[in-house]
């Protein structure tokens, strides 16, 4: 997984890690920050489509402090004027322009000698200046946050921390922070929409409540071989003396998105259906009849060759109707609650032919659902992803094969019974994928991954039944691998998430549009 993969560093990590990079060559350095800057500006324009896009004379303001972080949001504010050209940028000088280092100051003068009409500079170190030219109600499309980087000690300054509010109280359409958002959790920090973590991600973003939907733009700070073949570089005595990266393993880590690289390759021509897996999908009721056709519309698209789903016999008919791909098995069921015991012995007489099984999606919590699932879960010979209903203390404890687990905040409170998340890995043996604004998923043996993908509109009943579809087809497509399975489905919803709230915004969409985007995803650029 390291080469779909890099770390997740503190600042101060990332301050001996740049430096070993560059070691004091400022043309390195340069061309960094111009990576990073234009990457910042391709970045925001496209997530800015999830809220109509930029209009075609958008108003940029641009908060710039001393540093690296300054010169990134100046070159992507040049950028963007440069691609638009009826934009007009503001430019606030946080410790005045004078403060600017070397190449930041560089930056300044090449956004300023390219669009010298349509940019503006002003002083941020009179307040009283500031606040008179932010109070006639100035409205801006983006407002760019370049003032601190990950050099930032708290707390901020009197004066930086009322620049900062101002900031924030300006109607502004989109906020994005590079980097780091100014300020981090202090009182009066920048609060972003987007936060752009350049070459590395810092850890403090994984806990900042100002920092907004994380994107990692990827500069290629990690792209040497070494990297590919040797564990991640994390050091291990963050101390004043130490000047060089050392190799340590378990570091947090970003998943990339070409870790959905292997689905995007050619298929031997000389193969069978059989050779992509055949996953078992169990689920659904009366009560919640939804929950388990969108897992399986979900892993149909995933590559497997083969889905047999069992559920209550009463819905045979419409599900098979609505996706006729799949092998539809009628399970016996009792009134409203369910699966009963008498259909165990039509799954277990098909146990050879599955290499996944998937259980949980609309089961619902009856007693004696419960003890199916039990029996189930405690015979099953083949890896498990265990979601939804089926997520319950006593049964994500009760079985030996492999198998993934897909609470949301609210399950995992349930079946943690007080652990954190990397001790509730070790605790189980299972691979965990922690659904939320950063989903999160490891093994015991594995780092924890972090997928950025996804966002608000992820927010609503069914994204959660798409992905466990999802990852139980990619499941039984390399049972022996079920961390991979889990952060190419993580990442793989993710990015078809993103795809729908640019073609549709984040709150006018259905969870089953989802599915739709699952295609475009593999065949863009990863």
């Amino acid at each position: 997984m390291n080469a779909v993969s890099h770390p997740i560093l503190t600042s101060e990590e990332s301050g001996f890690f740049e430096k070993d990079l560059f070691a004091g060559n400022d043309t390195a350095e340069w061309n960094a920050m111009r990576d990073a800057g234009a990457a910042v500006a391709s970045a925001v324009l496209r997530d800015f489509e999830e809220i109509g896009g930029l209009p075609g004379a958008p108003r940029v303001l641009v908060l710039a402090g001393k540093g690296h972080n300054a010169g990134d949001a100046m070159i992507a504010a040049r950028a963007i004027l440069e691609k638009l050209p009826s934009a007009t940028a503001d430019v606030v000088f946080a410790f005045g322009e004078r403060s600017l280092r070397p190449l930041a100051r560089r930056a300044w003068r090449e956004l300023f000698d390219a669009v010298s009409d349509r940019v503006k500079p002003r002083s941020g170190v009179r307040i009283a200046g500031v606040k008179a030219f932010f109070e006639p109600n100035r409205c801006y499309d983006l407002c760019l946050d370049g003032v601190f980087g990950y050099s930032f000690r708290p707390p901020l300054s009197d004066d930086t921390a009322f620049l900062l509010r101002l900031a924030n109280g300006l109607n502004v359409r989109f906020r994005a922070a590079v980097d780091l958002p100014s300020g981090l959790n202090e009182a009066g920090a920048f609060r972003a929409d987007f936060t752009y973590a350049t070459g590395i991600v810092k850890s403090q973003l994984l806990t900042c409540a100002n920092a907004g939907r994380l994107r990692y733009l990827d500069l290629g700070f990690f792209e040497s071989e070494e990297e590919r073949t040797l564990p991640a570089p994390v050091l291990r005595d963050p101390s004043p003396e130490r000047t060089s990266v050392e190799k340590f393993p378990e570091g947090d880590r970003v998943v990339l998105p070409r870790v959905l690289a292997p689905l995007r390759r050619f298929r031997s021509s000389q193969t069978d259906k059989r050779d992509f897996g055949h996953l078992f999908v169990i689920g659904g009721s009366r009560g919640y009849p939804g929950a388990i056709l969108m897992s399986v519309l979900a892993a149909l698209k995933s590559g497997v060759g083969l889905v047999t789903a069992f559920v209550p016999e009463s819905l045979v008919p419409s599900f098979a109707a609505r996706a006729p791909e799949a092998m539809w098995v009628g399970w016996p069921e009792a009134s409203w609650t369910g699966l009963t015991a008498e259909g165990l012995p039509l799954l277990m007489q098909r146990w050879g032919r599955a290499t996944a099984l998937l259980a949980g999606p609309g089961m619902g919590r009856e007693a004696s659902t419960h003890e199916v699932l039990k029996k189930i879960v405690q015979s099953a010979p083949m890896p498990l992803v265990l979601d939804a209903d089926a997520l319950q203390p006593d049964i994500v404890r009760d079985t030996r094969v492999p198998r993934i687990l897909t609470p949301h905040i609210g399950e995992f409170a349930r079946i943690a019974r007080g652990a954190d998340f990397k001790a509730f890995r070790f605790e189980t043996g299972a691979t965990v994928v922690l659904k939320g604004p950063v989903t999160c998923i490891a093994s015991a043996t594995s780092p924890v991954y972090h997928s950025f993908f996804g966002g608000p509109i992820l927010a609503r009943g069914g994204s959660g039944d798409v992905l466990s579809g999802l990852i139980g087809g990619l499941l039984a497509q390399t049972p022996e691998d079920p961390v991979v399975a889990a952060c190419q489905g993580a990442v793989w919803h993710g990015l078809a998430a993103d795809a729908l709230a640019r073609a549709q915004g984040q709150t006018s969409a259905r969870v089953t549009e989802l599915i739709d985007h699952l295609p475009s995803v593999l065949r863009s650029e990863l």
